[in-house]
């Protein structure tokens, strides 16, 4: 088994107005000449959690982190006018937040941190700022995901 220290969250880049299934991630990523789906892990709109690569496999969803990462991604981050955008239903919220719990228990100690976070430190102060964003994915602050109040019970909705 690799050695992971750290979480790397994603979005699709997609509308929220749409439908972007595994299948057309999948599809995505072999036409970009991937081997298959680049994350570990997609989680759909309804919160269902689809398993795309084996966690022992290096993903290729940050370059120059692959290696020691797990990439997991959402359906959606833009909106419905194709701009940038936490669009996260309360399923999504609820399914990543407790991915990136399970995750911390299997890999104590690994960093939570979003696309956007791994962008260059253009003027080397130490912090990673939104001018500096290579990509705003995914569209949120990735850091903070156990620190927000858990989403209202998406079944009770």
């Amino acid at each position: 088994m690799r050695k992971i220290d750290l979480i790397v969250l994603h979005c699709s880049a997609t509308r929220a107005d749409r439908c972007y299934t595994e299948y057309d991630l999948i599809t995505d990523h072999l036409r970009r000449g991937f081997s298959g789906a680049g994350y570990h892990y997609y989680i759909r709109k309804d919160g269902s959690i689809k398993s795309l690569r084996p966690v022992d496999k290096s993903g290729a969803h940050a370059r120059g982190y692959n290696a020691h990462s797990i990439g997991v991604c959402y359906e959606g981050g833009l909106d419905a006018n194709g701009h940038s955008c936490d669009t996260r239903t309360a399923f999504q919220k609820h399914s990543l937040r407790v991915m990136v719990m399970l995750l911390l228990k299997e890999y104590p100690g690994s960093r939570v941190v979003g696309h956007r976070d791994l962008s260059p430190d253009l003027n080397h102060n130490g912090e990673i700022e939104p001018e500096e964003w290579i990509k705003e994915c995914p569209c949120f602050d990735a850091a903070t995901i156990l620190q927000e109040p858990p989403p209202p019970n998406p079944g009770y909705l």
